[in-house]
Order: structure tokens, then sequence, then C-alpha cells
């Protein structure tokens, strides 16, 4: 039984709204390949409620009869359900990791039941700042504050009206690896194992740093308007405060190592530095930020980051320890050697406080947090590994 005959209600369209038409992407382009569940009112750990919520996702394989095969991925920040596949209709990027989950991969869609759902508070189906409020009008400015556990929530009553029990498996990195841990924290009888790819179990003082930029990037753009933009004119959106916000965030994402390996101080093509022109450097964050601010909203941005900032497993249970010795699930931790922005000392915090858990798996690798996205084979290895250990289990 595959999970799409599980659900409730399933929309088989992207309701206008749902998907904010700031970027290149946009409502009348389709669903793509997914899925959507109104899970109904949410109440928020900050306070608070979302009166209607809707959450999308996409599937690979086959629930089994027993319904003990699933497997859900959480995504980073500016990914979405669209783990498998190629760009097109519906989808501005091919999956992000294809070469990881399918047939015969890390991730062995025909052993697995694979679930990937766009996180709450994100722009590409499930409800976000852009999505319709009560009034019919997109929430922008209105947007409530949303944390981790309320996301985890969400996925919880996702999880519900897919009709399974508990998941094999929980997987995610980065701000995805925040989520991992959540679901263990707060469903401990829901999840048998987990995997937490370069994440950590609190943020860092430093991650609030490189996020406080990244938000002011945006909120400083004029045509924020307080957060309201969407009934701007095409192109008078806050673009270019997402794309200096992606700026700021994909130097953190990427070595220095890498950095000064691949460009050094070479300018851009025939561009002269001593007269105004750029390196080849800033000519490599620049395309990273116009590219992510055709494809995702500079609310949902900032929505999700706030959501980072906020993460900590131990708040209201007794701290980062006592919240990590409550996990029962079997544990994988991986680190990127070479992570710059989720240190490698976040990791083994994580594997020294979860019961059983073992030592940390490193990606030797020289491109720095992407790792997790870049080391096919070695992700494969870890991952792999104890996916056909859990199995044999």
């Amino acid at each position: 039984m595959d999970g799409e005959s599980a659900v409730h209600r399933v929309r088989a369209r992207v309701e206008p709204g749902e998907i904010p038409a700031t970027g290149a992407w946009r409502p009348e382009h389709g669903a793509g390949h997914r899925s959507f569940v109104d899970i109904g009112a949410l109440h928020l750990e900050a306070g608070g409620r979302l009166p209607a919520v809707t959450l999308a996702y996409e599937t690979w394989g086959q629930l089994n009869a027993a319904r003990d095969n699933a497997v859900l991925i959480c995504h980073a920040l500016t990914g979405d359900s669209h783990v498998v596949g190629p760009a097109g209709a519906g989808h501005p990027t091919a999956g992000w990791w294809s070469s990881i989950v399918g047939p015969g991969l890390a991730v062995d869609t025909d052993r697995w039941f694979v679930v990937a759902v766009n996180v709450l508070g994100g722009c590409q189906g499930s409800t976000g700042p852009a999505s319709p409020a009560p009034d019919g009008t997109p929430w922008g400015s209105r947007f409530p504050s949303i944390t981790v556990r309320d996301q985890v929530a969400a996925e919880i009553e996702l999880t519900d009206r897919l009709g399974i029990g508990s998941w094999a498996h929980v997987v995610g990195a980065s701000m995805g690896g925040h989520r991992v841990l959540e679901w263990a924290i707060t469903a401990p009888s829901r999840v048998r194992s987990i995997g937490v790819i370069a994440s950590g179990a609190q943020t860092t003082a430093d991650q609030i740093a490189w996020g406080h930029a990244q938000l002011s990037a945006i909120l400083l753009d004029p045509n924020f308007r307080g957060g309201d933009y969407y009934g701007a004119p095409p192109g008078a959106g806050p673009h270019a405060g997402l794309a200096l916000a992606r700026r700021i965030a994909h130097t953190t994402y990427r070595s220095a190592e890498e950095l000064e390996g691949r460009f050094g101080r070479l300018p851009q093509h025939a561009e002269d530095p001593m007269l105004g022109g750029r390196f080849a450097v800033q000519s490599y964050l620049d395309h990273h930020g116009t590219k992510l601010a055709l494809r995702f909203d500079a609310n949902s941005y900032l929505a999700l980051t706030r959501s980072m900032l906020t993460h900590d497993v131990g708040r209201d249970r007794g701290g980062v320890e006592a919240a990590l010795a409550e996990v029962t699930a079997d544990t994988l931790v991986i680190a990127v050697e070479s992570d710059r922005l989720f240190l490698p000392a976040e990791s083994e915090r994580i594997a020294a406080g979860v019961p059983g858990a073992g030592p940390v798996r490193y990606l030797r690798s020289p491109y720095g947090h992407d790792g997790f996205l870049i080391e096919h084979e070695q992700v494969t290895r870890h991952l792999g590994g104890f996916l056909k250990q859990l199995a044999r289990s």
C-alpha cells in the first residue's frame, strides 16, 4: 500500500497562494510530484495557532503490509520535499539527494518507503507566510513565529494521516537534523532509528550571529515592505535582500580551504578588481544569491531561519544533555570534518549524549558544510551501512 492511498484528504493541485509568486516557480506551474494533506489547526509553541495547515510531501517506494518500512527524510533550510527527480514543472531544482535515495542506493526504495515533507513555514507547497490567511490574503507579516517543535508537531499529524505508526528511520542534515532530534525526543515511541548529519542539538552563538546578518539583509531591503510584498509588481519583491542573505549563508556552507583552492584571488574573467570589478569568488556568491532569489520566498527564509535560531532540544527539558539522554532510537551521527557552520564538536556532543550512539562518523571533505550534498560515496557508506544493519535487525 502506498502512502497516498492512506491519506484522508489529498488535494491534486496547488491552490493559489500556497506557492509564493515571488520567485521563478509560480502556482500555475502545477504541483509536480507532490501530494498535499490538510492537517487542520496547529497550536504553536510560542503561542497562537495556525487555523489551517497544509503539508506538501513526496514519496518513493511502497509501504509494506506490516507498515514498518517507512523512512522520513528532513530537508535543509532552502531544500524541499523534492529529494529525487529532475527539475521541471513544479520543481525549481533537481532532487538534492538523487544519488542517495533510490533502488539499490543507500536509502534503498526497493526496501524502504521513503517520505519527504516540505517543512512547515516553507514555500514549496506547505503552509507558510505566502499561504492564504483566514481572510484569503497571504499571511505575510502576520505569519506567526514557528519553532522546530511546531514543525515536528505538524509532521506527526501528517504521519497519522499516512497511517504510519512509527518510522523505521528519520534522517536529515543541517536544519533537517534539528527536526530529526526533535522527532526522537518528542515522539520516541514513533522513531526506531535516526540519522543526524552535520547538525546540532542547540543553536550556537556563532550560528545566531551568521543568521542575524542574513535576517537583517532581508529586513533592510526597501522592497520587503514589512513582509507584505506579495501584491508588488513582478520583480519588485525583496530579491536583493534575499540574494544578499544567501551570499552570507553560502560563505558558511563552504570551507575557506575550498574557496581558496577553487578561486584564490582570480578576477572574474575580464573584470579588474582594481577598477571596481569582481573577484571570481564574488561572482560565485552573486550567482548563488540570484539563483535562490528566483526560487525562494523571503518571508519563508525569515521564518525558517528564526526557527533554526531558537532550536534547543534542552528547552524546558532540563538542558541539552538531559534531553539527549531521553533518546531511545538507534542513532547514527555524521559530521563533516571541514564544516565551519556546524562544527564537528556539535556532532560529538550529540553522540556523547545519546545512550548507545556509536562514535561520530566523518565525511572527509574539503567542501565544508555542503559536504553532505556532495560526498555521495561517503554518505552511502555510512548511511547505507547503517540502514542495511537496521533492515537485518
